[in-house]
């Protein structure tokens, strides 16, 4: 299903890259486990783990 996207959902970074902000995070409602710049969850690519502390709440996506 395709979600319509909200301005503050992202912005265009210098070199026309789409930049899905933190609130688009939150809405999502899960860690993609890309290595997103704005990643509410914490997590950390190159280590494939969650840096914030309070992980117990953390949704990640099972489909990866």
């Amino acid at each position: 299903m395709k979600q319509n996207l909200d301005p503050e959902d992202y912005y265009l970074s210098q070199e026309g890259y789409i930049l899905f902000t933190e609130k688009y995070h939150l809405k999502r409602g899960y860690c993609c486990k890309s290595g997103c710049k704005h990643c509410p969850y914490g997590y950390n690519k190159k280590t494939d783990s969650f840096d914030r502390k309070n992980n117990s709440e953390i949704k990640t996506d099972k489909k990866k």
